[in-house]
């Protein structure tokens, strides 16, 4: 969710004129591990929502990866100035560390919240992921599609919560393809890097 993962250029490339020893230092793109953590933690939320795997696994890995390694990349961002990237990894890494919590709460009895409730929160992050969307829209054609599957997939849940539980199923195949998205993403900055040119190109954005 970086505009560098759209700009970014090879590991290999040294500015015209410099010689390797005063070449600039080289910093990881912090897209890699947002888009990452993301990607996987969303695969599996929706492989529990369509009735795949049980809840364990998605507690566990929203919490280190979608949760706490996204937010690291968010903070990563913001060194770099990227106000999207820095936006977009951090908030949805307090989502997964929210959404996590709020699921141990209810299993252990601490601060227990209601279905309706559920869906309040839901309400707000899309509401949220409304105003990012434009803004990805603004960046590249994959990152937008991204966040627009991911905006369906809201209002889906927002559907569940509110109105018959079928639209659960619904996003969750919905939001598998929000993730393979942004594991598309992530590959296109790791290949970028590895190969030296672009494999896996991001599109031309929707806005101009």
């Amino acid at each position: 969710m970086s505009v560098s993962v759209l700009v970014a250029k090879p590991a290999s490339s040294v500015e015209a004129g410099q010689t390797a020893s005063h070449a600039p230092l080289k910093h990881g793109n912090p897209a890699v591990v947002g888009l990452a953590g993301f990607g996987l933690s969303t695969l599996l939320l929706q492989f529990h929502n369509v009735g795949w795997v049980d809840i364990g696994p998605v507690v566990w890995l929203g919490l280190i990866f979608g949760g706490a390694a996204q937010m690291i990349a968010g903070l990563q961002e913001m060194k770099a100035g990227n106000n999207f990237g820095y936006s977009a990894f951090t908030s949805y890494g307090c989502f997964w560390i929210s959404l996590c919590l709020i699921l141990i709460g209810n299993k252990t009895g601490l601060f227990t919240v209601g279905e309706t409730d559920i869906g309040w929160f839901l309400v707000a992050w899309t509401f949220y992921t409304a105003i990012m969307t434009i803004g990805a829209m603004r960046i590249s054609r994959v990152l937008g599609l991204i966040f627009i599957t991911l905006l369906a997939g809201f209002v889906l849940l927002d559907l569940a919560h509110f109105a018959d539980h079928v639209f659960t199923v619904i996003a969750g195949y919905e939001l598998m393809i929000c993730a393979g998205l942004a594991l598309y993403g992530m590959a296109h900055a790791v290949f970028l890097d590895v190969f030296g040119r672009d494999v896996l190109p991001m599109g031309k954005p929707f806005l101009g």
